[in-house]
């Protein structure tokens, strides 16, 4: 507990957040058909009243330590943060080879990714402190792919954000997009295609949604995850002025769809 308290109060102390909010934390466990899910919810109790929620989704390897960080930050900044579990209570990949059996599954699965992920949205929107007028979500690599499939569902939300997400869409149903969109990308990411990312925006612009695409230079894949290290070379590298930049125009635009 110490060692997480430190973690998150440096990351505070780099993002210029409240350190010292009183936080409030727990697991959430919630199903979606017969599969329990555990997720983490997070928020500053000292703040009183209903206030806009984000949905946040994790990457490849799970709700883990860094998707709770994201979702303290969040709290931090005054919102109801929930960070979803997509594959299942105890079901936390130990490798990267497990990670992208699980995920590949997943992205497989389009319409279970939607039902994994809605039933995730459901149980941040049933929190009575969260305005339900006022709900987005976040995500992470997978998660990016995760949270456009959100939007793509048809999810009756204000806005989503992407950070070094998958942008393939195989099925292109751009139409059923309700909320605006924010696409934070590594300028270098080589796992996301450039057939992918002309694809995406084809269809957006023929849909009419409203987005917004960020390329950040000398990103590339996983640039927000420290853990990820700082060889390029690898394809997927931790990159903090990239983090922060995406970091701070995710405030940005959270503060635009919530006014």
């Amino acid at each position: 507990m110490r060692m997480r308290f430190c973690i998150v109060a440096g990351v505070a102390l780099l993002f210029g957040m409240n350190s010292l909010a009183a936080l409030h934390t727990e697991n959430v466990e919630y199903k979606q058909g017969d599969t329990i899910c555990e997720g983490y919810l997070a928020y500053d109790d000292a703040v009183k009243g209903p206030r806009p929620g984000v949905l946040v989704v994790h990457d490849w390897m799970g709700c883990d330590s860094y998707a709770k960080m994201r979702a303290d930050m969040l709290a931090n900044l005054g919102y109801v943060a929930f960070a979803a579990d997509i594959y299942g209570r105890d079901v936390r990949p130990k490798s990267p080879q497990e990670a992208g059996a699980l995920a590949g599954k997943y992205k497989g699965d389009r319409p279970l990714l939607r039902a994994r992920v809605n039933a995730a949205l459901d149980t941040l929107e049933k929190q009575p402190l969260v305005d339900t007028k006022r709900v987005a979500a976040i995500g992470y690599c997978f998660g990016g792919t995760t949270v456009l499939e959100l939007a793509r569902s048809g999810a009756d939300i204000a806005g989503i954000v992407t950070f070094h997400g998958g942008l393939d869409t195989p099925t292109r149903d751009a139409k059923n997009i309700k909320c605006k969109v924010l696409i934070c990308h590594g300028a270098d990411d080589p796992y996301v295609p450039a057939t992918d990312v002309t694809a995406l925006q084809d269809e957006f612009r023929k849909a009419g949604v409203d987005w917004q695409m960020i390329y950040y230079s000398g990103a590339v894949h996983s640039f927000t995850r420290p853990s990820s290290g700082n060889d390029n070379s690898k394809g997927a590298a931790y990159n903090e002025k990239a983090d922060k930049r995406s970091w701070q125009a995710m405030k940005d635009f959270l503060a635009e769809i919530f006014r």
